[in-house]
């Protein structure tokens, strides 16, 4: 198939353009501009100007929900990027594991900001009982808001420590497992203190 030039046309539609006024042809290019700006920044989550979403598909995942003394935090849990983590994570919290232990870390210094919590001994040297093998996904990385699992210095010991990102910490890309990210509450999550209960920790869809 071959595409003529037709001149007539070419020059009807020129003419007619002529005969909008300037300011509807600029309102119009605004319109289209933002339409276009706003497609690129959308589904983004937006702190200060910093994007603090993870790389991720769109896929709809399950979400944890933790109830605490201060108010409730929700986490995406990223079963596809992350199955062998959050599996475990989904099993504790429906056994009703994590119900009632504390966050019994809270880091606030400048480069490391976090809480932590999962241990039912309350003093980061207990577990559920069972390990599992880190578990590093490229496209999950430690920005402020994602949710990792702790562990002690051998690779595969992380067993039902957890940890929630209150400032971005990428030194940590690579030696520990991301399996989540905070959609709402985050700031519950900053005002969480040494020894703040999990009333309750739920997995739904919402």
């Amino acid at each position: 198939m071959h595409f003529r030039f037709n001149r007539s046309i070419f020059f009807y539609g020129f003419q007619f353009m002529k005969k909008i006024p300037i300011k509807y042809v600029l309102v119009l290019s605004i319109v289209i501009l933002f339409s276009i700006a706003a497609g690129c920044i959308g589904g983004k989550t937006v702190d200060n100007g910093k994007n603090i979403s993870q790389e991720v598909s769109s896929e709809k995942n399950r979400i944890a929900t933790i109830v605490t003394e201060k108010g409730t935090i929700k986490f995406e849990l990223y079963e596809k990027e992350a199955p062998i983590t959050t599996k475990n994570f989904i099993d504790l919290a429906q056994k009703g594991f994590y119900d009632g232990l504390t966050f019994h870390r809270v880091e606030s210094g400048e480069q490391l900001k976090l809480i932590q919590g999962g241990d039912p001994k309350g003093d980061g040297t207990g577990g559920s009982g069972k390990t599992i093998p880190l578990e590093i996904n490229a496209t999950l990385s430690h920005i402020k808001g994602a949710v990792g699992m702790a562990r002690s210095q051998d690779p595969n010991s992380a067993s039902s420590q957890f940890y929630i990102l209150n400032g971005d910490a990428k030194f940590l890309d690579g030696n520990y497992a991301v399996f989540g990210q905070v959609i709402s509450g985050q700031d519950i999550a900053e005002k969480i203190t040494k020894g703040d209960k999990m009333i309750k920790v739920t997995i739904g869809s919402e």
